[in-house]
């Protein structure tokens, strides 16, 4: 009897490990994101920006994060630019659950929220069963400014590096081998016009848990928080 039960423990471990791993249940969304709610939000108590439209990763084999130069990087993203994605205010956006071909895979924009203050790219990907390493992720958000805001900075951390599009311009770049660090990049007075403001960022890792955070100071560091963020 004993060895009839093992004998069964073990087809039946043989049988799960022959599951296809695509055909595996993509663990849930939780704790670290939840769907976008329809309208807007506002930063955070810290003024972190939560909510994102994610793509699935792109494919990128790197296997190490020592040669995420500005060269190297500036030249991945240029290639890896999704069809369609523009950085300027007046650019048309990708849509929540709209799918684009990219080089041969099938990638979907996700509108989603970020629980905790730094945005999870490896749970993200992990959730939707994508690769989680040697990857490229592109996320984008809309920012509403209640005015002029001439005295805005642009804090970014990531991991691994990452470039940061406001309104079509370059904002802040973080490049090699790094932690997400809470305000590791502060941009020069970039600033927030009145209205909508297009934020666009890249994020390339090759191993490594990749996330990043980002929000809008003032001159003296202090978090903006009268904004109205939106995924759409």
């Amino acid at each position: 009897m004993h060895k009839a039960r093992v004998l069964g423990a073990a087809f039946a471990l043989l049988a799960a490990s022959a599951v296809p791993v695509a055909a595996r249940a993509a663990p849930p969304l939780a704790p670290h994101f939840t769907p976008a709610t329809a309208g807007s939000v506002a930063p955070d108590a810290d003024g972190f920006i939560r909510r994102w439209l994610l793509l699935e990763p792109i494919a990128k084999p790197n296997r190490t994060n020592q040669l995420f130069t500005s060269t190297y990087v500036r030249a991945a993203f240029a290639a890896d630019r999704p069809a369609g994605l523009g950085t300027g205010s007046g650019q048309a956006l990708p849509r929540d659950g709209q799918t684009i071909a990219h080089k041969g895979a099938s990638l979907t924009w996700h509108a989603l929220d970020a629980t905790p203050w730094d945005v999870k790219l490896f749970g993200f990907a992990q959730a939707y069963g994508k690769p989680t390493y040697g990857v490229i992720f592109w996320a984008v958000t809309v920012i509403d400014a209640p005015r002029d805001i001439p005295d805005a900075h642009l804090a970014a951390g990531s991991n691994s590096a990452s470039v940061w599009w406001l309104n079509g311009a370059e904002t802040a770049a973080l490049f090699g081998d790094r932690r997400m660090v809470m305000d590791d990049v502060v941009s020069p007075a970039v600033g927030l016009k009145k209205g909508r403001n297009v934020l666009v960022g890249a994020v390339i890792n090759g191993p490594g848990l990749s996330d990043f955070c980002v929000r809008f100071v003032d001159g003296k560091g202090q978090p903006i928080r009268d904004l109205a963020v939106r995924a759409q």
